[in-house]
């Protein structure tokens, strides 16, 4: 293993992390609107839009050649965050 090469790839990781994040919070930004729109704590579990998020993800996934086991992991992890965001959130009833 070559180290200054391993650093060089690590480096790059870091900058599209920091891309990431930066996705992040633009699409924290949305769900703090969708939050505003749905008038029942119920509705934040919407079981058919996560079914077809996860579809959607898994078909770009093997479009782009990604591991689409991957993305259906980090994708179910980060819907679950942002249920938990929403719940901790919503302020009606």
């Amino acid at each position: 293993m070559n180290k200054k090469n391993l650093l060089v790839v690590r480096k790059n990781i870091d900058k599209i992390d920091l891309k990431l994040l930066n996705l992040l919070k633009t699409r924290t930004e949305l769900v703090k609107k969708v939050i505003l729109l749905k008038k029942y704590k119920k509705q934040i579990v919407d079981k058919k839009r996560i079914k077809k998020v996860l579809l959607n993800i898994k078909k770009n996934s093997i479009k782009k050649n990604i591991d689409p086991k991957v993305t259906n992991k980090i994708w179910k992890s980060m819907i679950r965050g942002y249920i938990d965001f929403e719940k901790r959130n919503f302020k009606k009833k």
